[in-house]
């Protein structure tokens, strides 16, 4: 296919300028169109040992691993083992959140499209044991709740890891295994890996976070704690097998040697608006795992990740049978991630490359409904007012963020529009909305929102 080919030249030029661009170590990229494949890689797996990137080289993938724990669930649907709106607790009875009500009512859909309402950022490692995912859901007894079951999105890692323990109870096995014997080997998935161990037995990307004087260096830990694997703390693989998950989703459930691990009806699910999102330049809504795109009004699918300095994104366009997935290992990878499937989608399929949001004017002078402190359980953030009228971000991170290097951001806020404002100030070299939701009585925001609620914490 003469495209491809030109495509592929674009992409093994472009590839080194946006390495240094951005200051990523290394890149890889595959691209599928119908039965054809285009990859290309390059740059560093790891700039202490210089160890150079190729196509077969293995990324962690970070959150797009919830894509992989949300088929599973659906395997479960298929078969019949699994209603997703029945109480979690019909499978699982030990599961609770601080909310005794919410823990009743929470249901495996509401934790598939992330509104299940419980603080989703729960880090805790619970061992290495395959007995990780039971003690987990045993610590979420003290998760604060939100709000209330369905009210809203807010992204959840703690969900996906009590989907994990599902998969677990209803299979019998533990979650890695499942994950594995469901649905890596059935793929034909050579260059994935479940764990550590699993990637040193191949060409392993180390993550890369930038010091407090602004220096590059590799990570000091490969991955994060395995009970948050069914979150994306640990799967790697490469850029092409990440492209060949995405194809089984095009294809309706069906693998390329035509092994039937998904029902079409199952696959056609997962892909339906379940929520809306707050307009943050995300997506429009949540799918059962996947983010729904509407770009140059095409439709799109897909799922970004990230971990202890490494990245990933995948975009599906089911319409036209394109799949594209990038994977990164520090730097700044966002803008690069954007213009590499911006150029493939407008290359292949005539899609116009999303515009980013850009300052509509100054911070609003009735800034009142903004002020204040919000808290999560990774970050405390404020919002002040200087006194020449300027809005002001200030988080600090706290918990595992602090501990995996995460830096303290400040920023000045101007409008975008609505109750959503913008950052001056990139951050991984991206400008993300955020929207202020909600009121607590008197006038004030209940909600800071950047695809996680985080709650209002004077109110």
């Amino acid at each position: 296919m003469p495209q491809l080919d030109e495509l592929k030249n674009w992409i093994d030029q472009r590839l080194p300028e946006l390495l240094a661009a951005h200051r990523i170590p290394a890149l890889s990229i595959a691209v599928g169109v119908a039965d054809q494949v285009i990859e290309s890689a390059a740059g560093t797996l790891n700039l202490a040992t210089g160890v150079e990137a190729t196509t077969d080289s293995v990324f962690q993938i970070g959150s797009v691993t919830k894509v992989f724990t949300a088929t599973l669930v659906m395997q479960l649907v298929d078969q019949g083992r699994l209603d997703l709106d029945v109480p979690v607790r019909d499978v699982l009875p030990e599961f609770r959140v601080a909310d005794e009500e919410a823990s009743r009512r929470i249901t495996a859909r509401q934790l598939l499209d992330h509104t299940s309402g419980f603080e989703g950022d729960i880090f805790v490692d619970t061992g290495a044991g395959d007995e990780c995912l039971e003690r987990y859901v045993e610590i979420l007894a003290d998760t604060p709740q939100l709000f209330a079951p369905g009210e809203m999105f807010s992204y959840n890692n703690a969900g996906f890891s009590t989907l994990g323990r599902l998969i677990e109870v209803l299979r019998g096995k533990p979650f890695d295994r499942v994950l594995r014997e469901s649905l890596l080997d059935p793929l034909g998935l050579q260059h994935a890996a479940v764990n550590a161990s699993e990637a040193i037995l191949n060409r392993a990307a180390v993550g890369h976070l930038e010091s407090a004087d602004g220096v590059l260096e590799p990570t000091t830990v490969w991955s994060m704690e395995r009970s948050g694997s069914p979150a994306g703390s640990v799967l790697a693989m490469s850029a092409r097998d990440l492209l060949a998950f995405g194809r089984l989703h095009l294809d309706g459930g069906i693998a390329r040697d035509g092994t039937l691990i998904l029902s079409a009806g199952g696959a056609r699910a997962m892909q339906q608006p379940q929520i809306s999102l707050p307009d943050i330049d995300q997506g429009v809504a949540w799918g059962l795992g996947w983010e729904l795109f509407d770009q140059d009004g095409h439709a799109l699918v897909g799922h970004n990740g990230n971990t202890i300095g490494q990245s990933a994104a995948l975009r599906l366009v089911p319409e036209h049978g394109v799949a594209v997935s990038v994977l990164a290992n520090g730097g700044s990878p966002h803008p690069a991630f954007a213009e590499l499937i911006d150029h493939v989608l407008g290359e292949l399929v005539g899609i116009a490359p999303r515009t980013l949001p850009a300052p509509s004017g100054p911070a609003p002078e009735l800034a009142d409904r903004y002020l204040g402190r919000y808290g999560s359980s990774t970050a405390i953030t404020t919002i002040s007012r200087s006194d020449d009228g300027r809005l002001w971000l200030d988080r600090i991170p706290h918990g595992v963020s602090a501990e995996i290097g995460d830096l303290p951001y400040r920023t000045e806020l101007v409008s975008w529009h609505d109750d959503v404002l913008l950052p001056l100030r990139p951050e991984g070299g991206v400008r993300q909305p955020i929207a202020f939701l909600g009121d607590v009585g008197d006038g004030r925001a209940m909600h800071l929102h950047t695809g996680r609620a985080d709650r209002r914490m004077d109110a």
